[in-house]
């Protein structure tokens, strides 16, 4: 049940960057891709990192039926990006919506 939960957030959210143009048809470099920063913030703009790191890793995890993450805080992060910009918003509420379901005690 979490695992379909925590796919269909990941679909939604996915949708939401591409409504509101965050999502990007280039890959980012491997170098970029291998970067150890949080949200690897030093080689690629947080959408990216959700498109190209976040999403494909947490889909492998759902298909490898591993465990899942039970302790992540994304949405702060989200917030100081795209504080400014209310057209975001959706996709801020994605998010909160991946950390409220796997956040809760298991």
């Amino acid at each position: 049940m979490l695992s379909n939960q925590t796919q269909q957030l990941l679909d939604v959210l996915a949708e939401q960057l591409q409504a509101v143009q965050l999502w990007s048809s280039v890959e980012p470099s491997h170098e970029a891709l291998s970067s150890q920063a949080p949200f690897a913030c030093d080689s690629m703009p947080f959408e990216m990192w959700l498109q190209f790191i976040f999403i494909p890793k947490m889909k492998q995890l759902i298909e490898k039926r591993l465990p899942l993450p039970t302790s992540m805080a994304i949405t702060p992060m989200a917030e100081q990006v795209w504080s400014d910009m209310p057209r975001y918003q959706n996709v801020i509420r994605v998010i909160q919506q991946l950390d409220d379901l796997l956040n809760v005690p298991r």
